[in-house]
């Protein structure tokens, strides 16, 4: 493509995805979406995942439109309860799924090699080859990660396993962040709000939940993943 020639209203590959949609999902579902566009949307689930274009909680949930709140934004954060003139795009999407469409549930999930986490692991076990600048974007946004790597201490182990850890330990620094929330903190001991926390195996399919009582990530539906491993793959 030269300097002269024209960019395209949109890339190739959305618009053919589009023309597959039309005939597809969207044939099958228009009354769905009629509903949804006359009565709004009613989710009872709020998703913070992470932009990473390889985990999509859609895709991975087999979710609906109008199913999953679905926020993403780098290495799936949670910043604290800090209300001043910053802007706050997270915080205001969980502001608007708690307050405004009372979600029952908020999921925190983050994945395996996540690019954001590995780059802060990295600077943990270098901090003169620091990956992530201090002055930009993405370097003052991964710093929400530093209390769970103060809690988990220096990489002791190869970085790709300790990023792993450190992914894990950030999930349960973003649940205590939402409990820093007062509306989160109201709503979840009236029993009315339930927060979660996951962790998706992008090779494995592998889906780990948090259990809060004992602190531990563990599989679910592993009958379930195991029987998938042993269909033909086509």
């Amino acid at each position: 493509m030269t300097s002269e020639t024209p960019a395209p209203i949109l890339p190739e590959r959305l618009i053919t995805g589009y023309g597959s949609f039309l005939s597809g999902r969207f044939g099958q579902e228009r009354d769905r979406f009629r509903d949804l566009s006359e009565r709004g949307q009613k989710p009872s689930i709020m998703l913070v995942g992470c932009c990473d274009s390889r985990v999509s909680p859609e895709v991975i949930f087999d979710a609906g439109p109008g199913e999953i709140f679905v926020v993403r934004n780098v290495a799936n954060l949670v910043p604290p309860y800090q209300p001043n003139d910053d802007l706050h795009g997270t915080s205001a999407a969980l502001e608007f799924a708690v307050m405004g469409l009372r979600v029952e549930h908020v999921v925190v999930m983050g994945h395996a090699q996540c690019g954001g986490v590995r780059a802060y692991a990295e600077g943990e076990a270098d901090p003169y080859q620091r990956p992530l600048s201090p002055g930009d974007f993405i370097g003052k946004w991964m710093t929400l990660i530093a209390p769970a790597a103060q809690r988990i201490g220096a990489p002791t182990e190869p970085i790709a396993d300790y990023t792993e850890r450190l992914a894990l330990e950030s999930i349960r620094q973003s649940l205590a962040n939402l409990r820093t929330f007062p509306c989160v903190k109201t709503l979840e001991s009236r029993g009315r709000l339930f927060l979660h926390g996951a962790y998706f195996g992008v090779a494995t399919g592998k889906l780990l939940a948090l259990d809060e009582k004992n602190g531990e990530f563990v599989q679910v539906a592993d009958e379930m993943h195991a029987e998938a491993f042993r269909q033909p793959r086509f």
